[in-house]
């Protein structure tokens, strides 16, 4: 006869406790002294007793689970930021499920709503495109990164994508560059570098030039800068809305017989892995999305079991930085 899996009266019963004590620990109820709590979870340990997540659910318990929607897991913005979420997390031993606008688009079904079907504590949103969701006013929900819209009601956290718009215009601009090209996409982060850099580049005198492109991000930095450069060859540096974009662009300059940064400089943003790879070497900005990623969650942890008090929503906001590399230098002649 195989050996059953040990169960909630096992556990008290090695613990020398109640059942309902045992369940108050393991849903981590305030209520159990540290003595106790230790005693039951030794005897867990010991057991190798797992709680049953299902029937938390059946019974309308927490589920000690965190979802977060995301756009796309192809995206590199992500690594860093649900690496700061794991961080503020794993103290409250909350346990984290992801859902892709992108995985189950066939289905017709919102991702939020998926999320809420498995009766997660909480949500983190760094997605686009769920602004008309039904956020249920019991359900705790924090949006990570900057997005064109927002349901209404809801906290914010986001790194200050027009500073990171600024920091990579200004950059090159002090290099000396005045004929200084934006290649980006759609979405809030981008939208909000795209003003920003405009508005420094018309502050400088310079002509605003902005490329959009073709279905990825890395194809975008290719057309986008492919064609800057056969429209506008005096073009001596570009700003891509992100290092995948940065990538497609250096290889427009290389693929039209020009060198970087000799040539053309460019700039990225994101200080994805890519950014400092030996073969980059990418002069980016930071968002620091892994700041954003730990507030956002330790937002959200905050707000667990806290009922709704009718105050206004916070919007915080991170500093970027510039990691200048070998990628941008000042214009020849």
């Amino acid at each position: 006869m195989p050996h059953r899996p040990p169960t909630i009266i096992d556990v008290a019963a090695r613990a020398g406790v109640s059942k309902s004590l045992v369940s108050m620990v393991m849903r981590d109820d305030p209520g159990v002294s540290a003595a106790r709590r230790a005693a039951v979870l030794a005897a867990a340990e010991e057991l190798g007793y797992r709680p049953n997540r299902a029937a938390a659910i059946l019974a309308g318990t927490r589920t000690r689970t965190v979802g977060i929607v995301v756009d796309d897991f192809r995206n590199p913005w992500f690594v860093p930021m649900l690496d700061g979420v794991r961080a503020a997390l794993a103290p409250h031993g909350l346990r984290l499920t992801l859902a892709d606008t992108q995985a189950n688009a066939h289905l017709g079904t919102s991702p939020l709503d998926d999320l809420l079907a498995l009766r997660v504590d909480g949500v983190l949103l760094a997605a686009e495109g769920v602004a008309d969701s039904v956020v249920p006013p019991d359900t705790p929900v924090v949006v990570a990164g900057e997005r064109v819209t927002v349901p209404a009601g809801l906290d914010v956290v986001a790194s200050d994508e027009a500073a990171g718009g600024r920091l990579a215009t200004d950059h090159l601009l002090a290099l000396g560059h005045r004929h200084i090209v934006h290649v980006t996409g759609s979405g809030g982060p981008a939208a909000a570098r795209r003003a920003a850099a405009v508005e420094r580049m018309v502050a400088s005198g310079s002509a605003p030039l902005v490329y959009g492109g073709g279905p990825t991000a890395e194809s975008t930095g290719y057309e986008g800068t492919r064609r800057a450069l056969a429209e506008h060859p005096e073009t001596t540096a570009v700003f891509a809305a992100n290092d995948v974009m940065a990538m497609g662009a250096i290889a427009a300059v290389r693929d039209a017989g020009l060198r970087v940064p000799e040539d053309v400089s460019v700039v990225g943003n994101d200080e994805t892995p890519l950014a400092s790879s030996p073969l980059l070497r990418l002069t980016t900005v930071d968002p620091h999305n892994d700041e954003v990623g730990r507030l956002a969650a330790e937002r959200l942890v905050a707000l667990l079991g806290v009922p709704a008090s009718g105050t206004s929503p916070m919007r915080t906001l991170v500093a970027p930085s510039l990691v200048v590399r070998s990628t941008t230098a000042p214009p020849r002649g």
